[in-house]
């Protein structure tokens, strides 16, 4: 969908992208000034697969710091983005005929990654009236003894979702009676967290050693491009990560590494301030959008996302006559006819919702919310 709003862009459509997962900050400068700092200092030579030393310290110390949790920095694997910390961890663990269970919605990557691993994905269906969360009862119900791996993320992408620390207290007591499977929790949106304090299920001492979190700069930093993120586990599967990425990309950039070092040793302040602006316009979309007849919405805790439920507009007709039949071309008809693009909810997992992030300006959310309005009040 972003490919395609540009491509119309390119034609001189005043097209409105909320499309992508990635903030409109930017990265704050006593990071970008560590870069630079390091490029003078010719750090421009091999790093160590698993990263440099003083940088998985610094990661340890934000583990201690903001989560009370207690890492060696040997159990620290910083990677080329939090998406190659999942591909190792994933690789790492899973065999041929593994399940692996993965709530929906999930991020579009998991069940790919499940597939390079010769692995089963396991879906548990959630709903937007569940605030797309799964019970205890759920988790159970879908372990068998193949099961291998569950994977989730909290905050969410792509509904925002947030699990509190008694929701999250349900599942580790299924975890405690199945000892034989790991946990993978993406906290990667860590920071985006309107309902307080983050929770990682790796808080939980009775499992921990089962818990692989990932994590990385790309959304608390603004720092997408820069590459880089982390997995933090027990030792025996931080040396098999080490491992597997000397055999495949080896150690990340060097300089957004010294960058990296600046950003989990320093403050927390633009950080902060950028959760401030999330959640004023998660609140002004939330208005926007629960005006507009036929979506279904609910209030995210988290992340830069809202996934409505659109399926009330299945089957009806645009100005041309042609039938909108999915959230596919339903996302395709917002875009051509109003100039905004969404991503359809069929590629995170769920076929009757369409993911809108709200990484953009108020101004151009408001009108993004009219056109949206008013594209699908024209469908009959």
């Amino acid at each position: 969908m972003a490919k395609l709003g540009r491509e119309l862009a390119a034609k001189g459509v005043n097209v409105i992208s909320l499309s992508l997962g990635e903030t409109d900050f930017f990265t704050p400068d006593f990071v970008k000034d560590a870069a630079k700092k390091a490029i003078d200092e010719n750090y421009s030579y091999y790093s160590p697969v698993a990263g440099y030393p003083d940088l998985r310290k610094a990661i340890a110390g934000k583990l201690k710091r903001e989560n009370n949790l207690d890492y060696n920095f040997d159990q620290i694997v910083v990677s080329t983005g939090a998406k190659q910390a999942l591909t190792n961890v994933i690789l790492c663990l899973v065999n041929p005929g593994d399940e692996v269970i993965i709530p929906t919605p999930y991020w579009v990557s998991y069940s790919e990654l499940v597939k390079l691993g010769e692995g089963e994905s396991v879906f548990i269906d959630t709903t937007l009236e569940s605030d797309f969360k799964i019970t205890p009862e759920e988790l159970e119900a879908a372990i068998t003894p193949k099961t291998k791996l569950f994977m989730f993320s909290s905050p969410n992408n792509p509904t925002g979702t947030v699990y509190t620390r008694e929701e999250l207290a349900g599942l580790v007591k299924v975890f405690e009676k199945y000892p034989d499977i790991y946990i993978l929790s993406d906290e990667i949106y860590e920071h985006i967290n309107f309902i307080g304090k983050h929770t990682s299920i790796a808080e939980f001492d009775s499992i921990k050693d089962r818990v692989i979190i990932i994590n990385g700069l790309s959304k608390a930093y603004a720092m997408t491009g820069w590459r880089l993120g982390f997995s933090a586990s027990s030792k025996e599967i931080a040396d098999a990560c080490d491992k597997l990425q000397s055999q495949v990309t080896s150690g990340t950039c060097s300089v957004t590494q010294r960058a990296g070092v600046a950003a989990y040793s320093g403050s927390l302040e633009s950080v902060e301030e950028m959760q401030k602006v999330f959640l004023h316009r998660r609140d002004l979309v939330y208005n926007l959008l629960k005006e507009i007849p036929g979506l279904k919405v609910n209030l995210p805790g988290g992340a830069f996302y809202f996934f409505p439920e659109v399926s009330s507009f299945f089957g009806k007709k645009t100005e041309d006559g042609e039938v909108i039949s999915n959230a596919d071309e339903l996302a395709l008809y917002l875009l051509n006819k109003g100039h905004v693009a969404v991503v359809s909810g069929d590629a995170f997992g769920d076929p009757n919702s369409i993911r809108i992030s709200y990484a953009a300006s108020e101004e151009k959310l408001k009108e993004a919310a009219a056109r949206i309005k008013k594209a699908l009040a024209d469908l009959k």
